[in-house]
């Protein structure tokens, strides 16, 4: 009886995500939190945002926040989900900053952009709409080698990879083979996070300097996209746009999923085998897509 109790227990306390700000809020519920985690926050009271900077520096810190060692950026704008264009612009600045903090410092940069996911499904097209939107101008360079000797300059490319399910290739080697072809200076992945909290869909962007494994939010882990496979930095973005079922069944009967009863854990572990596999999101996420995709996208062609 004990060790069922501990099992679901063990079970009711895990919830998928993405975020390196929430694995830390874990452990720091847990009074838990291993040497090598260290937090920076900052208010940015012109972008009515807070960015916290997640330094994972210890082979013990990336065990327990299950992550790689690195950086990770988060940027908290809780109303960036609504229509405000002026406000998108602002962030859209915002985060252009924050990625150019972890491109290589030359002053031509040639930046390859991978969008992830897959774009028939709404959720997971983040980054391929991204794409969609972006100035490309690799294939415009030799018009311009005089301007680019007057001054710094961000030179662009872009691919869509798709997924294995369509084109039967893992998405690592076809980042590679472009990556080898094309030898740039860094590559931008983007992609469709998975969150803890209902509350930061659409309204956290992650900035990383430790690339990413394709559909790991979803507990779909393929092949990782980071500087040791590619061969130069790889700086990830994403912005969490589905929550975990159970996740949402923990916080309904559990206050907030930190101190579950034993009754409410009773009821989570009848239920919670069935919604392990399942992955939910809004009514308006078309239209979060969308937006969103804008925003990434003037991020990213602001670097130029």
């Amino acid at each position: 009886m004990d060790r069922q109790k501990n099992k679901n227990r063990i079970l009711f306390a895990e919830a998928r995500t993405d975020l390196a700000l929430e694995a830390g809020e874990r452990l720091q519920d847990d009074n838990a939190v291993p040497q090598g985690l260290r937090v920076e926050t900052l208010q940015c009271e012109d972008a009515d945002a807070v960015i916290t900077r997640v330094h994972v520096e210890s082979g013990e810190a990336a065990r327990r926040m299950k992550k790689p060692m690195g950086t990770y950026i988060t940027i908290e704008a809780p109303t960036l989900a609504g229509e405000d264009e002026g406000y998108h612009q602002t962030v859209s600045g915002l985060l252009s900053r924050q990625i150019r903090e972890l491109l290589p410092g030359a002053e031509r940069t040639e930046l390859l952009v991978v969008g992830l996911g897959n774009r028939a499904v709404t959720a997971d097209a983040l980054g391929p709409k991204t794409i969609d939107h972006l100035a490309v101008n690799r294939h415009i360079l030799p018009f311009y080698k005089e301007e680019m000797k007057k001054k710094p300059f961000t030179v662009l490319s872009a691919i869509e990879p798709g997924v294995m399910a369509k084109t039967g290739i893992e998405t690592a080697q076809v980042v590679q083979s472009i990556t080898r072809s094309l030898e740039p200076d860094a590559v931008l992945v983007l992609d469709s996070l998975a969150a803890r909290s209902i509350h930061r869909l659409y309204t956290t962007i992650q900035i990383s300097n430790t690339g990413i494994a394709p559909g790991s939010g979803v507990g779909n882990h393929r092949n990782a996209i980071d500087s040791q496979t590619l061969g130069v930095p790889v700086i990830a973005v994403g912005i969490p746009m589905v929550v975990d079922a159970a996740t949402i069944v923990r916080d309904a009967l559990n206050d907030g999923g930190r101190h579950p009863g034993e009754g409410a854990e009773r009821k989570a572990a009848a239920c919670l085998e069935e919604l392990q596999n399942m992955y939910v999101t809004t009514k308006e996420i078309d239209e979060m897509t969308e937006r969103l995709s804008f925003t990434l996208s003037e991020a990213i062609n602001g670097l130029m």
